[in-house]
């Protein structure tokens, strides 16, 4: 399967023998790691990294991948370019897409972000990569399937994962993480719950996209106002705080929404609501005594630190796969 060239910008960009195949070029990939085997795959290769927000994760598992790939990343922020100083973006991409192999794009800019990478994509002739836009996240959404691979021996499918918001009233964090993450799950054949209160629905586009998703794929699509009944007999949880973008665009009104429900937070009470072999995932930072107590995230369910190694294994697929 020849992937070269194709942009990952959302999982629903991939048919199903496409992210199959990331699914297991990652696996292996994982596979040489852990072996110490060299896997030289993108030798000389460039990776233009643009990174509008902050990073852990997304940065040092690309910028990290790269070079075990090989190749090398260079890391790139607007005040580094001269987007600062009236550079047009496609301009921009223009001139990197001739320099390298590959451009990769953080970008969370409400109603922004994904138009700034579509707008790159149309006349890169090199593969562009979402490394988190306002609409989706879809590296972290293969790095969280892999994770829940690995914990169930590949038998994803008809499983059940609670997506639920939860509180973490500091400042609004994008829609981006539970868009990718119901897509994907969808499409894998899991029973897909989203939980949130009124105000903090996601994209109906999305919505529905994903609702199509569960009917080809024979898994299932609901969405509850209340987290207790997505935990419920759950094998993943996934509560994640994300802001009232939908509902009201405005982010200093928006946080006045995130403290109506302090008591959406993941603890052991919830935790015991689900399954007894369900695992605790979160692609962090997560806001501990608020989002989550430390007694679940540093507990025997959690497998925050697998999914945040895993980003490191299916980005370099990504990369591999399309570079």
């Amino acid at each position: 399967m020849n992937l070269k060239g194709k942009h990952y910008i959302t999982t629903q960009d991939w048919n199903d023998d496409e992210l199959q195949f990331l699914m297991e070029t990652a696996h292996e990939l994982k596979q040489q790691f852990k072996n110490d085997e060299p896997h030289l795959h993108l030798p000389h290769k460039t990776l233009f990294m643009m990174f509008f927000e902050q990073s852990t994760r997304t940065r040092n598992s690309m910028e990290a991948g790269m070079t075990q790939l090989g190749g090398h990343a260079h890391f790139l922020s607007p005040d580094k370019l001269q987007l600062d100083h009236g550079e047009t973006v496609l301009d921009t991409g223009r001139v990197l897409a001739r320099y390298g192999h590959g451009i990769a794009i953080r970008n969370c800019d409400w109603g922004q972000g994904n138009k700034f990478m579509r707008a790159i994509a149309e006349i890169s002739n090199v593969p562009l990569i979402n490394l988190q836009c306002d609409l989706y996240h879809p590296c972290q959404a293969a790095a969280d399937l892999m994770t829940i691979q690995e914990e169930f021996n590949g038998e994803v499918k008809g499983r059940k994962i609670a997506v639920s918001w939860t509180y973490a009233p500091s400042y609004v964090r994008p829609i981006s993480v539970p868009h990718s993450e119901i897509l994907m799950m969808s499409r894998a054949g899991m029973e897909v719950v989203l939980a949130h209160p009124p105000e903090f629905k996601l994209n109906p586009d999305i919505l529905a996209q994903t609702k199509a998703n569960a009917e080809k794929s024979g898994g299932s699509f609901e969405i509850v106002d209340n987290m207790d009944a997505a935990f419920e007999g759950a094998h993943v949880v996934y509560p994640k705080s994300w802001g009232c973008l939908i509902h009201e665009p405005d982010r200093e009104a928006a946080v006045s929404h995130i403290e109506k429900y302090p008591d959406w937070i993941c603890d052991e009470r919830r935790m015991a609501l689900a399954s007894p072999e369900a695992i605790y995932m979160h692609p962090l930072p997560a806001t501990r005594g608020q989002e989550v107590t430390d007694a679940v995230i540093d507990g025997p369910q959690s497998r925050v630190w697998d999914q945040a190694e895993n980003r490191l294994h299916t980005g370099k697929a990504i990369m591999s796969l399309t570079m």
